[in-house]
């Protein structure tokens, strides 16, 4: 368990009390054990509204990595010949058991991560969906017969484990980007060695725990922190690894994939997003700013599918602008532990450094600004409203990752899914219409993977969440996501 008494003593523990304090650990998950670092080495976690000393993560060596590795191979075999049904039933009482414990959950998401606690509780239902999803899906993992060309044969296809699989998560959703990953991966058979970021590594320690008390066997799921080099260098260079999931930057997603290129791993990469969002002349104006407030603020912009860019038609933008401006202000900006923030504190100063770079330089640019831009205090960053902006500036081109959000006029639908498409991302887009024609057609000349039409809110485990172009490879959620861990093996039976 974590130092309770060291958390006592900064206050934080108290601040974000857990009824179950055993949830937090501050030791590696290692074929079915806790395990402390190699020579005791850690990670601090801090809260980033009040940047304190929450807790400690273990700093785990390259033996215990390359450990971890081989107690997911070990455990590979017994768990893929389990029945699906039992591997169905250990994962259903998993999401029960993280639904008994969703507020614990949901305290511990704010506490090493800041989001506002009624978000940290969405999410930990957002990611206990996963759970659920899965646990019956896995008794769905069919096989096919296919008609044979010629008598007396019989053709086959048998859907397999792909075998040890390893998971690379992201700080901004700690819980729901694990078990997005982890359960089709157990569901379908595989087992699997899990790397949470640095920043928000106690989520993942605490959804092991409830994962050894559903029953899951020793060495299924590892749970390892430490330096991202060497942990991902051994993940790719090992030939026991036969699948990696990653969710992150472009930049490291194609690290990776170049690194995993000998061993020919079987990749999922959830990668940079840049997402439009179009607002045309005929859309609903509260939906459209309900839309945009969602798409662009929830979780305080620290999201891949956050509307990056938000393009006006020329008939709506005022009206839009002022309606919009009206709701940002109206935005509370605070403790993730108040109830009344809708924005929390960012992750770390760098994070606040972006967002301050893109908003300077739209300004410097010709941006007004009509909501927010106040200085930031710490790691809390304004939501902040700009109109006018440049259409090529920074804020266009990379992800500001914070809320901040720049309003660009457009004139013409065929402006719009031009401006939408130029970028080499496509992982979601949006857009707000009431007429069925653009709808139809905006939506297929968006270049994504995902468009959400008149909402912001868009992620559910029953639907395939991915991207094209340079937002990446693969697909989680639904039978879809299910069918990344799967092989399929054809078997020809002659001579019947």
């Amino acid at each position: 368990m974590a130092d309770a008494g060291a958390n006592a003593e900064n206050g934080a523990l108290a601040r974000g009390a857990l009824s179950r304090a055993d949830l937090i650990r501050d030791k590696a998950y290692i074929d079915g054990k806790w395990l402390e670092a190699d020579g005791g080495a850690s990670i601090d976690v801090d809260d980033p509204f009040t940047g304190e000393i929450i807790g400690r993560a273990p700093s785990v060596s390259e033996d215990q990595a390359k450990a971890a590795i081989s107690s997911a191979e070990k455990a590979f075999p017994g768990w893929a010949k389990e029945l699906t049904r039992h591997r169905g039933a250990i994962l259903r009482r998993w999401f029960e058991l993280v639904m008994d414990h969703q507020e614990d959950l949901a305290r511990l998401i704010t506490l090493e991560n800041g989001k506002p606690l009624k978000e940290a509780r969405a999410e930990v239902a957002y990611g206990a969906g996963f759970i659920e999803f899965y646990a019956d899906e896995a008794g769905r993992i069919f096989g096919e017969t296919i008609p044979s060309p010629v008598e007396g044969r019989r053709l086959l296809l048998e859907p397999e484990p792909i075998g040890v699989c390893a998971a690379i998560t992201p700080w901004n959703f700690p819980l729901a980007m694990l078990t997005r990953k982890a359960a089709p991966a157990l569901a379908a058979g595989c087992t699997m060695v899990a790397k949470p970021a640095s920043q928000t590594p106690l989520s993942a320690y605490a959804l092991a725990v409830l994962a050894e008390e559903a029953g899951l066997p020793p060495g299924v799921l590892n749970v390892v922190t430490g330096k991202a080099g060497m942990i991902g260098g051994l993940l790719t260079a090992s030939s026991a690894v036969r699948k990696i999931s990653f969710t992150g930057s472009t930049e490291i997603g194609a690290k990776l994939m170049e690194a995993s290129a000998p061993s020919i791993k079987r990749l999922s990469l959830e990668l940079g997003g840049n997402a439009p969002l179009l607002i045309f002349d005929d859309a609903d104006l509260e939906t459209a700013v309900e839309t945009a407030l969602v798409a662009k603020f929830r979780n305080s912009g620290q999201s891949c599918i956050a509307a990056n860019r938000i393009y006006a038609q020329k008939g709506i933008y005022e009206k839009f602008l002022a309606a919009f401006a009206a709701r940002v202000d109206g935005l509370v900006l605070g403790d993730g532990f108040d109830e009344k923030s809708d924005i929390g504190p960012l992750i770390d100063e760098p994070g606040v450094a972006k967002v301050r770079e893109h908003l300077d330089e739209a300004v410097e640019g010709g941006a007004k600004v009509l909501a927010g831009a106040g200085a930031s205090d710490g790691r809390l960053m304004p939501p902040t409203l700009l109109r006018d902006v440049a259409p090529d500036a920074l804020l266009t081109r990379e992800e500001t990752f914070g809320p901040l959000a720049g309003v660009i006029p457009f004139e013409t639908a065929e402006d719009g899914v031009r401006l939408a498409n130029d970028t080499p991302f496509g992982l979601a887009a949006y857009l707000c219409s009431e007429d069925p024609a653009t709808i139809a057609r905006v939506g297929r000349a968006i270049e994504s993977g995902m468009v959400g039409i008149n909402t912001g809110l868009i992620s559910t485990a029953v639907v395939p969440f991915g991207g094209v172009k340079m937002s990446g490879l693969g697909r989680e959620g639904s039978s879809h996501g299910l069918m990344e861990y799967l092989n399929l093996k054809y078997l020809c039976h002659a001579g019947l």
